[in-house]
């Protein structure tokens, strides 16, 4: 018959029942090991299995966990006297205390006797699926719902993607535009996660709902012009925002220079001035190359003693300061269309995907959380939820709580 280990002088007291204890420990040290040893504490001291609420961060380590306990438990009924309180000294428990040994044994029909799950050793999904389960209609979710795996969400979100996808008409081929454009800037992969955060966001019931901007609202925001970018771009180089004066001085200076990268220079700015507006947008990049070197710094041509350009250094910083400030206002453009047209995909991939889980009965993971959340923090609904729960709860033990994200704490 296997004993228990002893625990070190620090596990004894992580595993004291009257301790609220933090326990940082590395990998393998122990800490399911401290955890099971707190709960059999527990219940030595006569605190109720139900009112102990323990919850691990994988569903493994919940089996383990309940595993772990309820086999010793078991072991403890058929132990001798000195077995047992070798068993009882490891733990850190007062084995010289009257009635114990009784009270040690008792403990697994106490456990069995008790209502089904006595002992809650659940992930923090499986115990937001219970509250859930038990208020239903008060966390507005269908009674009787599902949890969906991550495989079957993952599958579902694919399905949803491809049916809003498959719509015909205008309607379709914005989406289809949007998410083209997002697979081009994110890759596919990452493109369907920001869709997913997109719905998790819209996840609790009772958050008030926020439209997605559109292009006009978000450029006025960001305080960028209206219009098309290539379009405004075009306008106001059409309108004289980068002189020819100056892009004619560069390019005599450069001529004159004589070398290759001169005459290169020389015969991309004459090729620039003599394009009309829209091919002078389309090259403004290739215009501001002849002035800065990789690093984006004025190419030492202009400026310095072996400078061979300064007699136009003057034009050269004006044209190199306009033509950034046009690239950079459209590119901010293109960003802030693309913006809304993302925010306009999640959204009504958020809308589909929560229409597909509610027609199925089902919830997801982030559902979970989400609404039971939004429940616990429900006006007078969410003081009787806590209430209840206070009723039944007198001990938690979280594993790995680190791990635990804001809105799984805030629960």
């Amino acid at each position: 018959m296997t004993r228990l280990h002893d625990l070190d002088p620090g596990q004894k007291a992580a595993a004291e029942p009257g301790n609220h204890v933090w326990l940082g420990a590395s990998a393998g040290t122990g800490k399911t090991q401290v955890l099971s040893a707190r709960v059999l504490r527990l219940m030595l001291a006569g605190v109720a299995p139900d009112a102990i609420l323990c919850i691990t961060f994988t569903k493994a380590g919940a089996a383990e966990m309940a595993h772990r306990i309820h086999e010793r438990l078991a072991l403890w009924v058929r132990m001798d006297d000195a077995d047992l309180r070798v068993d009882l000294n490891a733990l850190g428990a007062d084995w010289q205390q009257p009635g114990i040994l009784d009270r040690a044994r008792a403990l697994f029909a106490t456990v069995i006797d008790s209502a089904p799950g006595a002992i809650r050793v659940q992930t923090i999904h499986s115990f937001c699926q219970t509250l859930l389960a038990s208020f239903p209609l008060e966390a507005k979710i269908m009674p009787g719902f599902r949890a969906l795996e991550e495989g079957e969400a993952a599958e579902l979100q694919r399905q949803v993607m491809a049916k809003l996808l498959s719509v015909p008409g205008t309607e379709g081929d914005a989406m289809r535009g949007h998410a083209a454009m997002l697979s081009r800037r994110m890759g596919q992969d990452a493109a369907m996660a920001f869709l997913v955060r997109c719905a998790h966001a819209f996840a609790a019931p009772f958050q008030t709902r926020i439209l997605p901007p559109r292009r006009n609202d978000l450029r006025a925001a960001l305080g960028l012009p209206d219009g098309e970018a290539e379009a405004w771009l075009a306008t106001r180089i059409a309108d004289g925002a980068i002189a020819d004066a100056h892009v004619r001085a560069v390019a005599a200076s450069g001529a004159g220079w004589g070398t290759k990268t001169g005459l290169a220079c020389a015969d991309t700015m004459a090729r620039w001035i003599d394009a009309d507006a829209p091919t002078r947008a389309a090259r403004l990049g290739e215009l501001l190359g002849c002035f800065l070197t990789g690093k984006g710094e004025l190419r030492a041509d202009f400026a310095g003693d072996k400078g061979r350009m300064t007699d136009c250094v003057d034009s050269a910083v004006r044209i190199v300061e306009t033509a950034q400030y046009l690239l950079a206002t459209a590119a901010a453009m293109q960003v802030a269309d693309d913006l809304a047209a993302a925010w306009d995909l999640g959204s009504r991939f958020a809308e589909a995907y929560a229409l597909a889980k509610r027609a199925g009965g089902l919830a997801d993971f982030d559902d979970l959380i989400a609404i039971a959340g939004s429940l616990l923090r429900l006006g007078q609904f969410g003081e009787w939820v806590r209430f209840k729960l206070d009723q039944r709860t007198d001990h938690i033990l979280v594993d790995e709580a680190q791990d635990t994200n804001t809105r799984q704490w805030a629960i």
